[in-house]
């Protein structure tokens, strides 16, 4: 009756439905909560210019978003908001169906928020979570790091004081730094002074607050020097606007884009929660995330906001800070909100800043010696890596669409590896001795039975075979019914057959195949 008892307990707390009762809440989260709301709000300013929506739609995507994920989040630490990567996914998702800043433009951008997040939640309602790591390593590498890239690129103008050309965003950015008698000096100072001082800071400890510092500096500099280049603008007073009055009919081209960032945007989630996880020696369970971030992002849709993420920074910050439970992201939320009604204090800041800030985020994203790396251990892989790379660069702004090919060629790789099974064969007197080593199933079973045939014809004198299957990774039915039919036409032959060492996960099917085997063959185990 205990153990009953205590298997209902466990399936309660695995349940991704289940919002209650919430873990109660530590001081501690109180004071990362806080503390992680002070950088949130600057990085959400910079990540809504990455989207290509007005400034205050990234505070938007910050307040409502990290309250809704507080509810069901498996990890305690996880923090969530606007993050660089989801940003540029929906940027490129975006970016060709309306002109960005308007309001139809940020109507749809609400719109795939609502589709990220109402696609999110169907994984996890169907305990479908292990899809998170559908990305393989290689192709993950070279996407982040094309993505980074081009990241950087779109903030060049803005970094350096220079007017967009509108002539696609790598063109601009080749553009830009071609052409220095653009360049507004003064904003590229305070840019790169932005960018180096988050990055020394944050070498010193993720507590520094180097993103805070940024923007009280920025601002200073604004407000005391007379600071006349671009500065964010007016910013809207109040609390984001709830609505679903959206421009729906144009939901289905945003379908894929959206099933690509549920997916792809759910990685930078699963490495925070996963290496805590570690860490902490705790659980985490991947649906329950997911059922979180499709509330966040069904929050950030109705709120006026954009696709939002797990942004591992604020999540280190949060982490180091003192949180104990997942209520420290709904006080970095509710923190927000109070923000909002004094958002006015931030439209004098300059854009320098926001484009230093995003640089000196993905900075440490851009991985070209890991590329490097893939290929060292595996070509192949190293090239699937490189694909990704050069196809995210020349397809952007639609990197969705380069995720889906370097997916798909990660796919075809494995299968054109799958097709393979190496067959050693050595023969001593009258005995050959096939070992083939592999995943034997319906593609590859037709060399193996090639093989045989062939080693056969090239050794008329043997007269005995023995298939050694220790090598064996994985057996399904037609492998297993291609070494029946290959025993019975060696028997036909004059052959006698035996089998040796069948692994332990293979014997189940290998009994069922050959339950009716004739006595002259030999079953031999070790």
């Amino acid at each position: 009756m205990r153990d009953r008892h205590k298997r209902q307990r466990r399936s309660a707390a695995d349940d991704p439905a289940r919002l209650f009762p919430p873990p109660r809440p530590r001081a501690g989260d109180l004071v990362a909560g806080v503390g992680v709301a002070f950088i949130l709000i600057p990085q959400a300013l910079a990540y809504a210019d990455i989207v290509g929506v007005p400034a205050a739609h990234g505070l938007f995507a910050s307040a409502l978003p990290p309250i809704a994920a507080a509810l069901v989040a498996s990890s305690p630490y996880l923090q969530t908001g606007p993050v660089a990567m989801t940003a540029f996914l929906a940027f490129g998702a975006l970016g060709s169906l309306a002109e960005p800043g308007s309001p139809e433009y940020v109507g749809l951008a609400a719109v795939l928020a609502l589709l990220v997040g109402a696609i999110r939640l169907v994984i996890g309602f169907a305990g479908l979570g292990a899809v998170s790591y559908f990305m393989s390593r290689p192709v993950l590498t070279g996407f982040t790091s094309a993505a980074a890239l081009l990241i950087i690129a779109s903030q060049l103008p803005a970094a350096l004081g220079s007017a967009a050309q509108d002539s696609g965003l790598v063109q601009d950015a080749a553009w830009v730094l071609a052409h220095p008698a653009s360049w507004d000096w003064p904003t590229g100072a305070i840019a790169a002074a932005s960018a180096a001082l988050l990055l020394v800071t944050r070498r010193i400890s993720p507590l520094v607050p180097g993103v805070v510092l940024a923007v009280g500096l920025g601002l200073a500099w604004s407000h005391l020097a007379g600071f006349d280049g671009a500065v964010v603008g007016d910013l809207p007073s109040g609390l984001p606007p709830l609505s679903l009055s959206l421009p729906w009919s144009r939901a289905g081209e945003l379908l894929l884009p959206g099933v690509v960032i549920a997916l792809v945007g759910f990685a930078e989630p699963v490495a925070i929660a996963l290496a805590y996880a570690a860490q902490d020696r705790s659980r985490w369970d991947a649906n329950r995330e997911f059922v979180g971030q499709g509330l966040a992002n069904l929050a950030a849709g109705i709120s006026g906001g954009f696709p939002v993420g797990g942004s591992f920074g604020r999540s280190a910050v949060n982490r180091l800070s003192g949180a104990k439970t997942r209520w420290s992201g709904a006080v970095t939320g509710a923190t927000v909100l109070a923000f909002l009604p004094m958002a006015s204090v931030l439209d004098e800041l300059p854009r320098a800043v926001l484009a230093g800030i995003v640089i000196a985020a993905v900075v440490p994203l851009v991985r070209l010696g890991r590329i490097v790396g893939i290929a060292r251990y595996s070509p192949v892989q190293g090239a699937v890596a490189a694909t990704t790379f050069v196809l995210t660069i020349a397809l952007a702004p639609r990197i969705d669409e380069a995720v889906l090919l370097g997916i798909g060629l990660g796919i075809v790789v494995h299968l054109v590896r799958e097709l393979r099974v190496d067959v050693a064969a050595t023969v001593d007197g009258e005995t050959l001795r096939i070992a083939p080593a592999g995943v034997l199933y319906f593609g590859s079973a037709v060399q193996l039975s090639e093989r045989l045939l062939d080693l056969i014809a090239e050794h008329p004198d043997v007269r005995r075979v023995v298939f050694d299957l220790e090598g064996i990774g994985r057996l399904d039915y037609t492998g297993a019914m291609t070494l029946k039919g290959l025993g019975d036409d060696a028997r036909r032959a004059g052959l006698d057959v035996e089998v040796a060492r069948v692994p332990p996960a293979a014997r189940r099917i290998v009994d069922r195949v050959w339950h009716d085997r004739p006595r002259h063959l030999r079953w031999w185990r070790r």
